[in-house]
């Protein structure tokens, strides 16, 4: 009976994907008929929805429940960065679309702050959700890497930028303190804000050269500073933790 409700709730919320996939294929087209979005890009942005799509249902904790309003606007989110993702699949050929690009990343950016009004709004907030949409954000930080990488405007060092999370969670592994949970931070969130507000105006159309290196320059500085700062508090942390529990 249990096996049967969690398959049940399963398809709940699969067929809730299956509308974003839905979804994704209607904007797919139109950018198709409208840029000429190639068919490798087409295929990458349904590769990357399907993966994410995936991975939520892998990791969905509440039998019983939809994915609720808010969970909806991010994946709503996810299928933007889907489609950003599948285009750093076609350059050139879209480097004339690189401001329709920036504005899907804006539209992107945008619901990032909607998401978080509805979960209060609706009182749906759960740790499942902040957790979607921080490690969404972190995607996306990474795609716009990778579309100013091809794009020619940085070098691979701008992946820095875009790894820095994922390598903080690695670093997890062989120092399993730095997984413990961080206080709310102002100054973590306007390194975040400034770190993709660079990346957005890099992309625009004629943004390149000194101007893009300081921007981007400045937002990986910042970035390691504070990640840093953080390091050094869960570090702290942990040794007042070791110390306490001396016998």
């Amino acid at each position: 009976a249990a096996l049967a409700s969690r398959t049940g709730d399963i398809a709940l919320v699969g067929l809730e994907l299956g509308m974003g996939m839905a979804l994704l294929g209607l904007v797919l087209a139109a950018l198709v008929v409208t840029i000429g979005l190639p068919g490798l890009s087409v295929m990458w942005a349904a590769i990357v929805y399907a993966g994410l799509a995936v991975l939520l249902l892998s990791h969905w904790p509440d039998p019983g429940q939809s994915l609720g309003v808010a969970n909806r606007i991010t994946l709503g989110r996810a299928l933007l960065v889907a489609v950003l993702a599948g285009a750093v699949a076609g350059f050139p050929a879209l480097a004339p679309h690189t401001g329709l690009l920036a504005l899907l990343a804006l539209l992107a950016l945008a619901l990032d702050g909607v998401d978080g009004w509805a979960a209060r709004r609706w009182q749906c907030e759960s740790a499942f959700g902040a957790r979607f949409d921080m490690e969404l954000d972190a995607f996306l930080i990474l795609v716009l890497c990778a579309l100013l990488w091809v794009l020619d405007k940085a070098g691979l060092w701008v992946f820095a930028i875009g790894a820095m999370r994922y390598l903080f969670v690695l670093a997890m592994r062989p120092w399993p303190w730095l997984a413990a949970p961080l206080p709310p931070s102002l100054r973590r969130k306007s390194v975040c804000v400034w770190q993709v507000g660079s990346l957005l105006l890099c992309l625009l159309p004629g943004v390149r050269g000194s101007f893009a290196l300081v921007l981007l320059g400045t937002a990986l500085a910042l970035l390691v500073w504070s990640f840093a700062l953080d390091v050094r508090w869960l570090q702290r942390q942990h040794a007042v933790s070791t110390v306490g529990s001396f016998p």
